[in-house]
């Protein structure tokens, strides 16, 4: 199976997406984009599927809250945008601490995903690093949850902040395998600093290695915050991922 084109998490230029989202996406097409992947999926629908289309822009994947009762709105939104795969990004650091909360969140995911089925849509989780950096029996609480997720869900794995929780990236992906279907690319220091990002391929992460150990997963490139322009930021990034034979 071929791997997936590139796209760039709109958070990354969030700004001038709030200030003009027709302009912000057609200036990404203009860089070579042919996707993206949004957040806020459900705040955002209505300004983005106008948008999108103007721009020539699909969105396969996008962000969105999902748990806690919240699906049923990303669902219809995800509908409306066109979007394949709705990723829950975020679910703060104390529900990662013991196996219970664990479990009990893969458990929550996993019914999601059962109701997004009846839909035609796949959900997904999206990693910071806390997720990584606790330990539950020795274990990242990451790969204690993958292993509990039912099979309907898939992973989005941000490269940068696992390794800045302590695992690395690329023994990571040969241990979750085929569930993760996205990654986020991002380089730096590998450190908590976010204005402290980098182009791809100007850090110290292993990013030739990182695509070559999950083939099948769509690149999403990703700034966090970048200290200089940040066009030109995703430009370079865009740039170097391709040198590896990544295609937009």
């Amino acid at each position: 199976m071929p791997r997936p084109p590139v796209s760039v998490q709109l958070y990354t230029v969030r700004d001038a997406l709030a200030a003009d989202a027709g302009g912000t996406l057609q200036r990404l097409a203009e860089l070579g984009f042919h996707c993206v992947e949004p957040f806020g999926l459900t705040e955002a629908a209505d300004t983005l599927q106008p948008a999108l289309a103007a721009a020539g822009l699909t969105a396969p994947t996008s962000h969105a809250t999902l748990l806690g009762g919240a699906h049923a709105a990303a669902f219809a939104a995800a509908a409306r945008v066109g979007v394949a795969t709705v990723i829950d990004p975020y679910v703060p650091d104390e529900r990662w601490t013991s196996r219970d909360d664990v479990t009990a969140l893969a458990a929550e995911l996993t019914e999601v995903a059962r109701a997004a089925a009846d839909h035609g849509l796949q959900v997904g989780y999206h990693n910071h690093w806390w997720e990584l950096e606790s330990r539950i029996d020795g274990s990242p609480a990451l790969e204690v949850f993958a292993d509990a997720l039912g099979d309907g869900v898939v992973l989005e794995l941000d490269t940068y902040w696992s390794a800045v929780g302590g695992v690395d990236p690329v023994a990571l992906l040969g241990r979750l395998g085929e569930r993760v279907v996205a990654l986020h690319i991002k380089d730096g220091p590998v450190n908590r600093e976010i204005d402290q990002q980098l182009p791809a391929g100007s850090g110290a992460m292993p990013i030739a290695e990182i695509l070559a150990a999950a083939p099948h997963a769509r690149p999403v490139i990703e700034f966090d915050a970048y200290g200089a322009d940040l066009f030109d930021g995703i430009a370079e990034s865009l740039a170097f991922v391709r040198t590896l034979g990544v295609e937009a």
